[in-house]
């Protein structure tokens, strides 16, 4: 098995492909290489044209294998995002026969595997089944119920659907490129391995990703993923009020965005005109810094009051969220956002980078932009060592098989008690205390 993993992903203003290393002992990677190609082919996070796509993400595998030396890449992990994707919750239990013996990982598997047999419509496709909160018999709010005892084990799971044929978009273009899907990954979801911390998971935290074509929220507290949404607004749909305000190219209202933009108008100045040229023969056209800010506050107006109407479906039942807002993405570079956010929510906000990279790696991955590229090559490395865990165990079961075969006692000739025995030696030792009086 290879030492690095190989991660696309793939957005509506850029295409990046990036490969890392896990260090041992660690929980930072290694960015060995990445590479970022203007997007073609792909609309509001979904892949339109097949072919386009597939040039472009050649081009970016190219340029990393050559950077890193890597001779070949054979599987990839993919982010997966836009307006095709919807969530439910979905409750499942089991009832345990043998109550009395701890609850082990195996019967945990069978309640997600119990949530993934969920009826969906024709064409949807469930992609991920997230664990919330467990209980057992009449104790709820449970974050592992391993090692615990009870009669009935339930699990509450956020199931996240595809809805159309964008996954299969996805697929073909894998295929395409000779390459093995390992995994389709919640792009929010890998934003937020990146740059959320612990601590601010347990405290409650709302993750902004706001990108090109649509910006993704996730709400975390105590942990666990409580609420997901995608708004149909990104970095894109300024840009365009831009263009038609101003009557400029798209290319050219991206640009002043950039250079000149801000969302606060008032803490704007006035006075300071910019001169976009209009082409040959045409005026060049003039617009004040206000405007352009009067512009974008507008949008970004609008797409605050989506992202509030979101933290309040969860927010209003009296949750917490104690580590406030993270905004991360392109569109989180905007002068003046976290002025704006905090204005606008009375929250606290801070912009999220990429976190937990080795010092060797490249300075400029630690960018808002490769949030969610950087996020799903540490969901690859996550997933990865998850599926190893069950052989890791199965390997220890048996050599504790092979074990206990060749002895029954214990270093003291001692005959181990199991937690059944006790109790029925416990209930045998009651019977005759009844029995005597």
């Amino acid at each position: 098995m290879a030492d690095y993993l190989t991660a696309i992903d793939l957005g509506t203003t850029k295409i990046v492909s990036i490969v890392g290393e896990k260090i041992n002992n660690s929980g930072r990677i290694r960015i060995l290489a990445y590479s970022e190609e203007r997007s073609l082919g792909i609309r509001h996070g979904q892949v339109e044209n097949i072919q386009t796509v597939v040039g472009v993400v050649q081009g970016t595998l190219g340029n990393i294998k050559a950077i890193a030396g890597i001779s070949e890449i054979n599987e990839v992990y993919v982010g997966i995002a836009g307006l095709h994707i919807r969530y439910i919750e979905n409750r499942t239990e089991i009832l345990r026969p043998k109550y009395e013996e701890m609850i082990t990982n195996d019967e945990i598997k069978t309640l997600e595997s119990n949530a993934r047999k969920l009826h969906v419509n024709a064409g949807e496709k469930i992609i991920h089944v997230i664990p919330q909160t467990y209980s057992v018999d009449d104790i709820n709010e449970i974050t592992d119920p391993a090692g615990r005892l009870g009669y009935k084990l339930a699990g509450n799971f956020m199931v996240i659907i595809e809805r159309g044929i964008s996954t299969r978009h996805t697929e073909v273009c894998i295929e395409r490129l000779n390459l093995s899907l390992k995994e389709m990954i919640l792009e929010p979801m890998a934003s937020a391995r990146a740059i959320l911390s612990e601590d601010e998971k347990e405290m409650g935290v709302v993750m902004v990703d706001m990108g090109g074509g649509t910006t993704d929220l996730i709400i975390y507290h105590d942990k666990v993923v409580r609420h997901t949404a995608i708004i149909p607004f990104g970095g894109n749909t300024i840009t365009h009020d831009i263009k038609m305000c101003c009557d400029i190219p798209m290319r050219d209202a991206e640009n002043i965005k950039i250079q000149y933009g801000s969302c606060i108008a008032s803490m704007t100045p006035e006075h300071h005109i910019i001169a976009v040229p209009r082409g040959e023969g045409r005026e060049a056209c003039e617009i004040s810094f206000k405007s352009l800010a009067s512009i974008i506050e507008a949008r970004m107006i609008e797409i605050m009051d989506m992202i509030l109407f979101e933290i309040r479906k969860y927010a209003d039942n009296d949750h917490k969220l104690g580590a406030g807002i993270v905004f991360t993405g392109g569109g989180s570079q905007m002068t003046h956002l976290r002025e704006f956010v905090k204005l606008k929510t009375g929250m606290d906000v801070r912009i999220g980078r990429p976190g937990y990279i080795s010092e060797s790696s490249p300075k400029e991955i630690i960018h808002p932009k490769y949030s969610t590229a950087v996020g799903l090559l540490m969901c690859g490395f996550d997933s990865r060592e998850k599926n190893l865990t069950p052989e890791i165990n199965k390997r220890r079961l048996s050599t504790n098989d092979i074990n206990s075969n060749n002895s029954d006692s214990d270093d003291n000739g001692n005959i181990p008690t199991t937690l059944k025995s006790f109790m029925d030696i416990f209930k045998n030792a009651l019977y005759e205390k009844k029995e005597k009086v």
